[in-house]
């Protein structure tokens, strides 16, 4: 009897593991709660700035960015933006003119160097946003001022021309090396790279685009518009990177932020991954990547 029972409860147990939900993805608070999409909504419709950070490579942060687009735009249909550091700021004439349907699709994707996974993983974003008339500004700094910057430190850009710097956060640029992603980031390469590219100006370079970032996101914030954007974890990670330098320009500004973490269990968040934004997003480390 002892040993059917046992075999009984065996069964049992796997059935109830086979049956279990699989969820794509579970909210957090910064402190470890669980919350809800709508709770978490509600919070963020009252943001000025809402820092939605993404794992490249996560379909389930793209298809969450889609949503929280549509709701935002729905609580906010006159006065909401979404930014994208997918693109870079000089090519904000073409993507003005594929949102306004002027430019073919085709001719928009071979002019605005679009990244590689694109079609699949910001289109359909683009798409909403042509569709319903919001504005999507291209926040990213042109990574050829970037690479001056991680060649030669930021005083490489003091010869750039007033046209340039249209596409760049106000020169000077302060840099918080002491910031911890700044640190990690050093930590990372070491004290040199390639021979005379030092570390420091990989550092400098992530911060130019952060501050470039911060800047077009402030234009649109001080013409009275909330908005989305859409970012890299690591450039708002731990409320550093963009939000550090929004929060020098404007103090007040009500920032909330996202980030995606992968994790096996998803009933809990590890402690590695708390206080890293507002909301965590975790998502099943054997999720699928759409590259």
């Amino acid at each position: 009897m002892s040993l059917l029972i046992l075999f009984l409860l065996m069964f049992t147990v796997n059935a109830s593991a086979q049956d279990r939900d699989k969820p794509a993805y579970r909210l957090f608070t910064k402190s470890g709660k669980s919350i809800s999409y709508g709770k978490m909504l509600k919070e963020l419709k009252e943001a000025d700035v809402v820092l939605f950070g993404e794992q490249h490579n996560d379909p389930i942060a793209h298809w969450l960015q889609l949503e929280l687009a549509k709701d935002l735009h729905q609580a906010h249909p006159q006065n909401f933006a979404i930014g994208v550091e997918m693109f870079e700021a000089d090519v904000q004439l073409v993507l003005n003119e594929y949102l306004a349907n002027q430019a073919p699709e085709s001719n928009f994707e071979q002019e605005s160097r679009p990244w590689p996974n694109y079609k699949t993983d910001y289109k359909p974003v683009l798409r909403y946003a042509r569709e319903k008339g919001i504005p999507v500004i291209a926040t990213n700094v042109p990574r050829r001022y970037a690479a001056m910057v991680s060649a030669g430190s930021l005083s490489a850009l003091g010869g750039v021309s007033e046209d340039a710097k249209k596409y760049i956060a106000p020169l000077p640029i302060a840099v918080d090396l002491n910031l911890q992603g700044y640190k990690r980031m050093m930590g990372m390469f070491g004290s040199n790279m390639h021979g005379n590219t030092k570390s420091e100006n990989i550092v400098q370079a992530q911060a130019l685009k952060d501050a470039t970032m911060a800047h077009f996101i402030l234009q649109q914030v001080n013409q009275g518009k909330q908005l989305l954007h859409l970012n890299g974890a690591y450039h708002s990670d731990n409320f550093e990177g963009i939000g550090w330098y929004l929060k020098q320009e404007q103090p007040q500004l009500k920032t909330l932020t996202l980030t995606t973490v992968l994790q096996e269990d998803l009933d809990n968040l590890s402690k590695e991954n708390k206080e890293k934004a507002d909301f965590i997003i975790v998502v099943p480390a054997s999720m699928t990547r759409t590259y």
